[in-house]
């Protein structure tokens, strides 16, 4: 039987992003964008380079347990995905696509972690809506995303246009910092040593599924 092509993920960003613009008043619209080039003009959040070891890290999961970054690359390549937060639904449709390359993923002999600033009683939300199979950490502060150069403060322009929308992030993540990381997307192998990477300031964009897969496949070849 003929394998079924993986899902664009990038069709689905578009689509969220034709219903946002839809749903929202120019003005926020307007307010998005500019935050996005404030950002990318600033340099913050840029990521790391490939080929450099992957910073180590520590956090718990959303079922309580303490992961460490070194310990599971000794197993076996790692997808490491740092995301906003449940409330962002260009995070959610990400997570979603990457759960529907999960056997391949394992297949590979890699495994899926994916990071936010959210607490953990917040990812177990996330978890028990979408039953993932991969891991949900909690990024207390921001303290991981530091390490990978994807930290930055939201503009204070924002805050206000949020909390209109419904999103608190102090109450997602539990402090009143304003901070998030870029969105990214590391493979990591069994050395710890990135291989591929995808970060950017524009939050629609992310690492297309069929992508990781041919890097991990590489990886393991």
């Amino acid at each position: 039987m003929e394998k079924m092509p993986f899902h664009t993920l990038q069709s689905e960003l578009e689509a969220a992003t034709v219903q946002m613009k839809q749903m929202l008043p120019q003005a926020v619209l307007d307010a998005f964008e500019m935050s996005i080039r404030e950002l990318r003009e600033s340099g913050v959040g840029t990521g790391l380079e490939l080929g450099i070891q992957a910073p180590d890290f520590t956090l718990i999961d959303h079922i309580g347990n303490e992961i460490t970054l070194s310990e599971e690359t000794a197993k076996g390549p790692v997808v490491l995905i740092f995301y906003r937060g449940g409330w962002c639904p260009f995070c959610n449709l990400q997570l979603l696509a990457y759960q529907r390359i999960w056997k391949d993923i394992q297949a590979a002999g890699a495994q899926l972690i994916a990071v936010s600033p959210q607490t953990p009683d917040q990812s177990i939300l996330l978890n028990e809506k979408h039953r993932f199979s991969f891991l949900l950490l909690s990024d207390v502060r921001n303290q991981a995303a530091e390490k990978y150069n994807l930290k930055f403060k939201m503009p204070d322009h924002l805050h206000d246009i949020y909390r209109s929308l419904g999103i608190t992030l102090d109450a997602f993540n539990g402090d009143h910092s304003w901070e998030l990381p870029v969105p990214a997307t590391f493979v990591i192998d069994k050395n710890r040593i990135i291989r591929a990477a995808q970060v950017d300031a524009d939050y629609k964009k992310r690492m297309e599924p069929a992508e990781i897969i041919q890097i991990l496949n590489s990886i393991s070849s």
